[in-house]
């Protein structure tokens, strides 16, 4: 499954940039709202998923797949801020049970334009409710995170107004509830922005 994600994102990323154009920017609203998605990598192993054939998947504090939505203030022609809710999980799948660490990251971000379709940022990373759960053949019991606070820096290409791609690096730790263990989520990802 992890595999088919990341094709499926990386032919979506090929056929925009295929398309993408030089473009006069118009006018900014002094506010819009966005949808984005993307693949994370990274973080310290929390679980491994073993498959009837042999194949194994790593469960990460720092990967796989990032959803969210939020709104964006243009504070002037050059400086943004943005902020996002979204869920970010990483998961094994089998008919025969499952292995998923998901949370909930609240992001505040702001943004500086250094040039007519980049951008540079960062901001402040809330992650809510993070938790390791599985079922079935692959249960290995449920662990509960205490929510923690990490740090975004990114860069952000604007194909045209509406899209854009973002690649960034995230710092954070994760620890359990009964102060067992430390994990690092530090991660990397490549994520698309839809504005509207």
């Amino acid at each position: 499954m992890k595999k088919i994600a990341v094709a499926a994102f990386a032919l979506a990323l090929a056929s925009m940039s295929a398309h993408a154009q030089t473009y006069v920017l118009v006018e900014p609203k002094p506010y819009r709202f966005l949808a984005g998605a993307g693949l994370t990598f990274g973080g310290d192993r929390l679980a491994t998923a073993e498959f009837e054939d042999g194949g194994e998947i790593d469960i990460r504090a720092g990967s796989m797949v990032a959803l969210y939505a939020g709104a964006e203030f243009a504070v002037n022609d050059q400086m943004a801020l943005q902020a996002n809710i979204g869920y970010h999980v990483d998961s094994a799948t089998a008919y025969n049970g499952d292995i998923r660490f998901g949370r909930y990251p609240v992001e505040l971000l702001g943004y500086y334009k250094v040039s007519p379709q980049w951008r540079i940022g960062g901001g402040a990373r809330f992650v809510n409710s993070p938790k390791l759960s599985s079922s079935g053949a692959g249960d290995i019991g449920d662990f509960e995170f205490k929510n923690s606070t990490g740090l975004v820096l990114e860069g952000e290409y604007s194909i045209n107004p509406s899209l854009g791609v973002k690649v960034r690096y995230v710092s954070e730790k994760y620890e359990t509830r009964d102060f067992v263990s430390k994990h690092d989520g530090n991660h990397v990802g490549v994520l698309l922005n839809y504005y509207f």
